[in-house]
């Protein structure tokens, strides 16, 4: 075993990633800020019922396991967003309003492949307390912003449904089982494998050729009239009625260049219960964001709360920026302070001067010319050189 190496879906951030990192969870922050978002964190370490033993369940496996001094059995925070559900429906007096945070999630999914994680930073916001189409329009709008606040400029955010396909099943006599066989199918635009999975279903027909239909569906506002001619089920028609309301509000927003519909993206079922987006840029195979509305995950802790929400992926954002050429170098150092023998307390007292001035310092303990090769790997902007007699600037 190697054991300088770790293990998959995990990441050390060296200086520069980390300072890039840094930047863009400060962008975010003071953009939440000013959006009227109140921050917040939940505990790292959670009971496993709290996530295994609720309707809106996280498998078991995706987990991260621990047992405590007592034997319960505890984990790693699998999910934000279910997390300030609890919070805000057994803590928060008040549970409406606009929440955000900056936290690491731990998800123990499979691994394989260059964006496999396991621990992901996320920076997001909840929209509690609020429903219809003006509040997802907000929500996806913000997500906009949020995506051009972090310099990137090539996405899209992919808008969709699930009450359409959970429409186009209804009254099919499908099982639940059956049913989430075949939304990871057209979820992951698998059409060999949604046939597959409506035959064992039972579903066939104009049932199946609209379901074959889903992952076609995407493109701008076109999507809905042809959308409208694969069903007459009330429950479809509404969800594609408010996707048009959502539209509507986003085109007077001017925002209409950044959104696409994709009826084909069909989230978690028990998750979701309504609209719901994925924020996707050209830099990179994998989305960047993720959000929708989850009417009833409160429901699970006590409390019926409606709410909207997303959260971003910031290392991912990161990898886009990278492959962009937009991410910063490291800030060189206003000062590099050689310290020679004997001057050290002179030293110490110019870094304070400086440092109390507002600017970096970098104290450095060696010959003058081995400091000033340091200050030159770092492009300090000077090499000051602390004697017995004073500090003299190079």
């Amino acid at each position: 075993m190697n054991h300088y190496k770790l293990p998959a879906g995990v990441q050390d951030l060296l200086p520069e990633e980390y300072y890039n990192v840094s930047l863009l969870t400060e962008k975010l922050k003071n953009k939440f800020r000013l959006a009227g978002c109140r921050f917040l964190e939940s505990s790292a370490i959670e009971y496993y019922d709290t996530f295994a033993e609720i309707r809106n369940r996280i498998p078991q496996r995706q987990m991260f396991k621990m047992t405590d001094g007592d034997g319960s059995l505890l984990v790693l925070r699998p999910d934000m967003t279910l997390a300030v559900a609890r919070m805000a429906a057994t803590k928060l007096k008040d549970p409406s309003g606009r929440f955000a945070y900056v936290s690491e999630v731990w998800n123990n999914a499979e691994t394989a492949g260059n964006m496999s994680r396991r621990g992901y930073l996320q920076a997001g916001v909840e929209f509690l307390g609020v429903s219809g189409a003006f509040s997802d329009a907000q929500a996806i709008a913000f997500a906009v912003e949020c995506m051009k606040e972090t310099g990137l400029d090539d996405f899209t955010v992919d808008v969709g449904h699930v009450g359409f396909f959970k429409g186009l099943l209804s009254g099919l006599g499908v099982n639940e089982e059956y049913t989430e066989k075949v939304r990871v199918s057209i979820n992951a635009k698998d059409s060999v494998g949604t046939m597959l999975a409506l035959k064992e279903a039972g579903v066939d027909g104009r049932a199946a050729e609209a379901l074959l239909s889903l992952p076609s569906l995407f493109g701008g506002e076109e999507v809905f009239s042809r959308a409208e001619k694969l069903t007459e089920d009330k429950g479809a028609l509404s969800a594609l009625e408010h996707l048009k309301k959502v539209h509507a509000l986003l085109k007077e927003f001017g925002l209409e260049k950044y959104v696409s519909f994709d009826l084909g993206t069909v989230k978690s079922l028990s998750y979701y219960s309504g609209i719901v987006f994925t924020g996707l840029t050209g830099a990179l195979g994998a989305p960047v964001l993720s959000g929708g509305r989850y009417d009833y995950l409160a429901d699970d802790f006590g409390k019926h709360i409606p709410a909207v929400g997303f959260a971003m992926g910031l290392k991912r954002i990161l990898m886009a920026l990278e492959s962009k050429g937009k991410v910063e170098k490291l800030p060189a150092p206003d000062a590099v302070i050689v310290a020679k023998e004997g001057a050290e307390a002179t030293a110490y007292r110019e870094y304070l001067r400086l440092t109390g001035e507002g600017k970096t310092a970098d104290l450095y303990t060696g010959s003058e010319k081995e400091g000033i090769r340091y200050a030159a790997e770092r492009n300090a902007k000077c090499v000051l050189v602390a004697e017995k007699e004073g500090v003299k600037r190079l």
